[in-house]
């Protein structure tokens, strides 16, 4: 079954996603987390990711081994750099391939902020998901057995980065 057909019949409508959290780290780490493959590999999806940091630059989420045991293709995500400003802000486009009817959406705008406050680093992900309402349904979590959305990715970053392991490890 596919991802479009797991969707729920009525997406939310909510066009923007806007997660925050606070990790116990600092800004510098929480960057090369979401920016350097020997990371990504280690928590959410588990896929390596490939990101040219210049703005025009590409970026490439590939999927896991578990993921392609599924079905979905070596490359599950690809986008461009819009912005990059390390270790404050990364913009990109974001936009999944792994299935037809979220790959017939337009890409979205995928925003990562982070900021020193009180000790720790606040990370912000602000996610414009307008027009893509099978993309909203998955980041949101919504779509059964297709994984938790951002919140399942951003909290597993939080406690690798903090304990030194994933929900996995």
């Amino acid at each position: 079954m596919t991802a479009t057909e797991k969707a729920p019949q009525a997406a939310t409508g909510q066009t923007t996603r806007v997660y925050r959290i606070y990790i116990k780290a600092t800004p510098q780490t929480i960057w090369d987390a979401i920016t350097k493959s020997e990371w990504t590999e280690k928590y959410g999806y588990g896929g390596r990711s490939e990101i040219t940091l210049t703005p025009g630059g590409l970026y490439k989420g590939y999927a896991s081994d578990a993921m392609k045991a599924m079905g979905v293709p070596d490359v599950a995500v690809e986008g461009q750099i819009l912005e990059v400003d390390p270790p404050r802000k990364l913009v990109q486009t974001w936009h999944p391939v792994w299935d037809p009817g979220v790959t017939a959406e337009p890409p979205t705008r995928l925003t990562w902020e982070i900021e020193e406050e009180y000790g720790v680093s606040r990370l912000t992900v602000t996610h414009e998901l307008a027009g893509a309402p099978i993309a909203e349904a998955m980041v949101a979590g919504e779509v059964p057995n297709a994984g938790g959305g951002w919140v399942m990715v951003l909290s597993d970053l939080k406690t690798l980065l903090e304990t030194g392991k994933s929900f996995a490890g």
